[in-house]
């Protein structure tokens, strides 16, 4: 991990680890089992950040989470329930969100532009606010993994696991942690967006830094995750900063800046590679690694097309190494290449050299493509540029989840 090689991953550390944070969750009734509201509250107004989805038609909690960022570029509380998207619902939406917020800044005894609103589920219905409201009242913060485990819970849709992440480096002499968790299982295609990720940390940093490293972050993580190519109306990325952990405030011109960019790319990167993985229905992680690109933007760019193919998701599913799909990709990405010149390989298993067919064992590559992660690397042979991108095969149970997702 170049650059922070201090940094470590907390196998017990959860997103109340970070200095100030406690968080919630529970089963309200809006879905039929397992958590369903949650709640993140820090001691003190920290210092805030968000990415949003791309998606021009946006849910109520959006807009009022941007209001809240954008009222003092800080947060106290993140309140957030399952279930129902709270989309597409006009203006009962919006008050339906600002009702939430008013309620957990009631709850909390913090100010209401304080209070983030996120919602994830169906969209185009009512939300059931007789269940909402009065189960906000009954969340009971806590900083054990027992109540970060619940409020990893209370975000899920489709997911069949929880997704969290915590890591820690050292700036100017003082421990400095990141934790996060995340939803993610089906219509991911990143942009911001189809996708609900929360960062907690205990940094001392500014609002405006803080967005700074998150946009960086987002671009070379959530960003380079695919699915199924659909971005929702919802989602989004927030990060909080307590500002408890003592450095001296970041900055890109703090020597140590890198570090702290490092350690969210880093937090980001385990909740993507998490959220890919628990694709709906599948079976498999695939990560494409492309080298020797025009520009680093380029390289990503190539490898999440590659991992956005149908095509290619189908052949990693049915463990047929058919390149021919994956240089197909390439060749579509809308980049610079050089047709001529591009190296490929599978795990270690070369497949194409300067564009040309390498012999290779088919049971070989059987064997490999039937593992539960699968690389495929290609290098395009006329830059400096280097990107990954991550995503999963497309299963029969893809089409099942979705084709009964409402009912």
């Amino acid at each position: 991990m170049k650059n922070i090689e201090k940094t470590k991953t907390q196998a017990a550390g959860t997103l109340v680890t970070p200095k100030g944070f406690h968080a919630a969750g529970l089963h309200s009734g809006v879905k039929r089992k397992r958590n369903d509201l949650g709640v993140i509250y820090c001691e003190q107004p920290a210092q805030a950040a968000a990415v949003y989805t791309m998606n021009q038609v946006k849910a109520a909690p959006i807009y009022v989470t941007k209001e809240s960022i954008e009222e003092g570029q800080q947060l106290q509380a993140i309140i957030v329930n399952s279930g129902n998207a709270n989309a597409c619902m006009g203006e009962q939406g919006m008050q339906d969100a600002y009702k939430m917020r008013e309620v957990t800044a009631n709850k909390l005894g913090v100010q209401e532009n304080d209070v983030a609103v996120a919602s994830t589920g169906v969209i185009g219905i009512p939300m059931p606010m007789d269940k909402i409201v009065p189960h906000i009242e009954k969340l009971k913060l806590g900083q054990t993994k027992m109540e970060a485990d619940a409020f990893a819970e209370s975000i899920l849709t489709t997911d069949t696991f929880t997704k969290s992440v915590c890591c820690e480096t050292e700036i100017d002499g003082e421990t400095v942690t990141m934790a996060g968790v995340a939803k993610g299982s089906g219509m991911i295609e990143p942009n911001m967006g189809t996708m609900l990720g929360f960062l907690t940390t205990d940094a001392v940093i500014e609002a405006d830094m803080l967005q700074l490293a998150l946009k960086e972050s987002v671009d070379e993580t959530f960003n380079c995750i695919t699915v199924d190519g659909d971005t929702s109306t919802n989602d989004m990325v927030i990060t909080m900063a307590s500002e408890l952990a003592g450095n001296h405030s970041l900055t890109p011109d703090h020597p140590e800046w890198g570090k702290f960019v490092e350690l969210m790319k880093s937090v980001s990167q385990g909740l993507s590679q998490a959220i890919a993985r628990d694709g709906e229905g599948a079976t498999k992680l695939i990560e494409v690694e492309v080298s020797g690109a025009e520009s680093d933007l380029a390289a990503r760019k190539v490898a999440k097309t590659i991992t956005a193919s149908s095509l290619v998701k189908t052949a990693i599913f049915g463990s047929d190494a058919n390149w021919g799909r994956f240089i197909v990709a390439v060749g579509y990405s809308g980049e610079t290449i050089d047709p001529q010149n591009i190296d490929m390989s599978i795990g270690s298993l070369p497949l194409l050299q300067k564009s040309e067919p390498v012999e290779f064992s088919e049971e070989e590559a059987k064997a490999y493509l039937q593992n539960e992660t699968i690389n495929i690397y290609v290098d395009l042979n006329i830059g400096n540029g280097s990107g990954k991108a991550w995503g999963c095969d497309l299963t029969y149970d893809y089409v099942r989840i979705n084709a009964s997702y409402r009912t």
